[in-house]
């Protein structure tokens, strides 16, 4: 799992239809006792570490199962944060993103008018902050990577297969 993508996924066919796999992805996690908990919707799984393990970086395999015509299932998992923090993010990259926007056209317009254009140092900063945040994201993948190899190891053990996280 050493993607620059910030939230890895990966995609799977499986030979079963969708419900028995989900049915067998609950079975195997509550079966075996993990220390990992499953929340159950119809097509839809997520896989999270137990609360009382978790840390402000603890990761989530969400797991969304689609039928194909030829009655297999589709598996298709993203891994991420919890959503308190890729909210933060988000929000992050949006505002700091569009404040970029706003300061790089206001400096190339000042430039253009022959003023000093302080536009551009800010438009700077901001892309600096935008690639900080992302640092900052990537050092969070990097301390959760033990939870998140729990999770995709469960996974795997449940789906009895093993994936390529891209």
């Amino acid at each position: 799992m050493s993607s620059f993508r910030i939230r890895p996924r990966f995609s799977q066919t499986v030979a079963l239809d969708a419900e028995t796999v989900q049915a067998q992805i609950v079975s195997h996690i509550d079966q075996k006792g993990s220390r990992v908990e499953v929340k159950n919707f119809p097509g839809y799984l997520t896989l999270r570490i137990p609360e009382a393990d978790q840390h402000f970086w603890s990761p989530l395999l969400n797991l969304s199962l689609e039928s194909t015509a030829e009655g297999k299932t589709v598996i298709h998992g993203i891994y991420g944060p919890n959503a308190n923090v890729w909210t933060i993010f988000l929000y992050g990259y949006l505002l700091m993103g569009s404040l970029a926007m706003f300061s790089g056209l206001f400096g190339i317009a000042q430039w253009i008018v022959g003023v000093n254009s302080w536009g551009l140092i800010v438009f700077g900063i901001l892309l600096a902050l935008v690639f900080g945040l992302y640092l900052l994201a990537l050092s969070g993948r990097k301390i959760a990577a033990g939870q998140t190899y729990l999770l995709h190891t469960t996974y795997e053990d449940a789906i009895g297969t093993s994936v390529e996280v891209a």
